[in-house]
């Protein structure tokens, strides 16, 4: 199945690609490597979400339209964010 992309996404997907390296000082290995690292904490945070779900919990629902700017001082929040299924899971039904 092929999707085709607007000029906007291929330029956008350019200057991301762009970005990765650089953050590895061109060096094409490790971005490879850092790409590959960032997709295995992904799909093991999809799992788990999965995982909650199943047992009946959901994320709680907040008012903010947007996700809220990084709280260096919460020890729950790693890299900027916080793990929902540690501080916002509640049980389904509430």
């Amino acid at each position: 199945m092929s999707v085709t992309s607007s000029p906007s996404d291929n330029s956008r997907y350019e200057q991301a690609c762009d970005q990765a390296i650089a953050m590895c000082d061109g060096n094409l290995r490790s971005t490879i490597k850092a790409l590959i690292m960032a997709n295995e904490y992904l799909e093991t945070e999809l799992e788990e979400l999965q995982a909650a779900i199943a047992a009946g919990c959901v994320p709680a629902r907040t008012s903010h339209a947007r996700a809220t700017p990084p709280d260096q001082s919460n020890p729950e929040r790693t890299n900027g964010r916080c793990h929902l299924l540690r501080r916002n899971a509640i049980p389904a039904g509430r």
